[in-house]
């Protein structure tokens, strides 16, 4: 696709009102640009911010509802001790049910099935009604269908209509890495995350060095599978929280890696990522240029449109579907 369609592309999914959601999808299929009847609306929401938190942390979770990320990444796992487990997971758990998150999009990351929390987690989160679970160190497909089976037989033990909790799978190892496609292919998938702390150190390569170097071809892949496949797909965190110009251009590196948004661990830097990732105004009125030109030449019969004084063209070439 044509950077500057490209940009078109993001300025819409950057947008979380409805009515934008379904002008971006009919437009992307008037376009032929891989927006298929399986795409989600779930998958063109705004990931720009994806704030983890401890669910040990009571005080954090409450300041969370106030906070302008798009996504809180409650954490049940890394963040939290062996002794503080059980107390995160009832904590999330409350509060997802108490609600007062607003848009934000709500996604707990659970503990391995294998491990003594994993199951409690996954049916306390399907009950209280999260989002999306997050699997953590993902590397096979196993590994999905069972939580997935789990998750399904929580809801339909509860309420037959109650809607499944979405899967996301956290790519940060290097099998994880070479089976990214076959994850992002499944059904109940419908993000990729970017684990470049433990994948730097299952490396052995330093993940900072040089802005992340090392990683590029690693984060590349994971972005080329979450694409193939219809969907989202968020960068690793930043740990040096001293380093605000790094931070930065990490984050506008992500965005020209292809990235939807960024995975954070302080709230000071959600407003350098929501402006990172989000279109400008001069974005999104292009974008709307280009949808309202390309329709009328559609009605007019016509295959191909020329926008503007720099000769953008638009084409109605069929592309594979799942890639935008």
């Amino acid at each position: 696709l044509p950077p500057s369609l490209g940009a078109t592309m993001r300025a819409l999914r950057a947008h979380p009102s409805m009515a934008l959601r379904k002008t971006f999808t009919a437009a992307s299929g008037a376009m032929s640009t891989a927006i298929t009847a399986t795409t989600t609306v779930a998958n063109v929401r705004p990931r720009r911010s994806a704030l983890y938190m401890p669910g040990s942390n009571a005080r954090a979770l409450d300041k969370g509802r106030s906070l302008p990320c798009d996504v809180i990444l409650f954490d049940c796992e890394d963040a939290v001790s062996p002794d503080d487990k059980v107390l995160a997971r009832n904590q999330i758990a409350e509060a997802l049910a108490a609600g007062g998150f607003g848009d934000r999009e709500l996604v707990v990351r659970v503990n391995p099935l294998a491990s003594p929390w994993g199951e409690d987690d996954v049916v306390a989160m399907a009950e209280a009604g999260a989002h999306a679970v997050l699997i953590a160190k993902a590397e096979n497909q196993d590994e999905v269908n069972e939580v997935a089976a789990l998750l399904h037989k929580t809801c339909r033990s509860r309420d037959e209509d109650k809607e499944m909790p979405d899967i996301w799978c956290m790519i940060e190892t290097p099998l994880g890495v070479l089976r990214a496609a076959e994850l992002a292919s499944m059904h109940p998938v419908t993000c990729l995350v970017a684990g470049t702390s433990d994948l730097a150190a299952d490396l052995r390569c330093d993940g900072e060095w040089q802005h992340r170097t090392a990683l590029l071809p690693f984060l590349s892949h994971t972005v080329l599978a979450a694409r193939a496949h219809g969907v989202a797909v968020l960068d690793g965190v930043h740990l040096n929280l001293q380093d605000d110009e790094g931070f930065e251009a990490s984050c506008q590196q992500g965005r020209a890696l292809g990235f939807d948004g960024k995975t954070l661990i302080h709230p000071k830097t959600i407003e350098t990522a929501n402006i990172a990732f989000a279109p400008s105004s001069e974005e999104v009125q292009q974008a709307r240029r280009k949808i309202e030109a390309f329709a009328e030449a559609q009605a007019a019969g016509t295959a191909l449109v020329v926008l503007g004084e720099n000769g953008f063209s638009i084409d109605d070439t069929p592309r594979h579907p799942g890639c935008p």
